[in-house]
């Protein structure tokens, strides 16, 4: 894959700096796919949504739900156990993994739940008042008749 070098437009732009980093982020090779483990996102209402990942095998205790810089990050750390187990397959995945979604401008946390192997986390949009659309009120001003003047008495 090709490798875009992003210091030009860091240098010709001012307040574009989080587009960089979205573009640089995107085309960064260094992440990799991440397939573990997997999850979905779904829009539970207008500004609501929900990240459910599963987890089967962790605990309460061996998940973390951080929000840092704009990012929300999922880390899963199990403690090493594998020596009093001797296993003839193992296909139950619990390795320590980190996951990271980029949360949007003024996306917010307001929980997490852990139940059944699946760990919730919901989401909810909060679009300050100054941002959101409004409607103007026309008012009624005076007629512009009163400041038309008549060309008859002008001339």
């Amino acid at each position: 894959m090709r490798s875009f070098d992003l210091a030009p437009l860091y240098r010709a732009t001012v307040g574009f700096d989080t587009l960089a980093d979205m573009m640089d982020r995107v085309l960064s090779t260094e992440t990799g796919h991440q397939t573990y483990p997997p999850y979905n996102i779904e829009k539970t209402a207008e500004d609501e949504y929900r990240i459910s990942i599963a987890v089967a095998g962790f605990s309460d205790s061996d998940l973390s739900v951080d929000v840092k810089e704009q990012a929300l990050v999922v880390t899963g750390r199990k403690p090493a156990d594998d020596a009093e187990r001797a296993y003839l397959h193992r296909g139950i995945a619990t390795r320590a993994f980190e996951r990271r979604f980029h949360l949007a401008d003024h996306v917010r946390v307001t929980g997490a739940s852990h139940t059944d192997g699946m760990l919730h986390i919901d989401l909810q949009r909060e679009i300050p008042e100054a941002l959101k659309p409004r409607r103007i009120e026309i008012a009624k001003g005076p007629s512009l008749d009163k400041d038309v003047v008549d060309a008859k008495t002008v001339n």
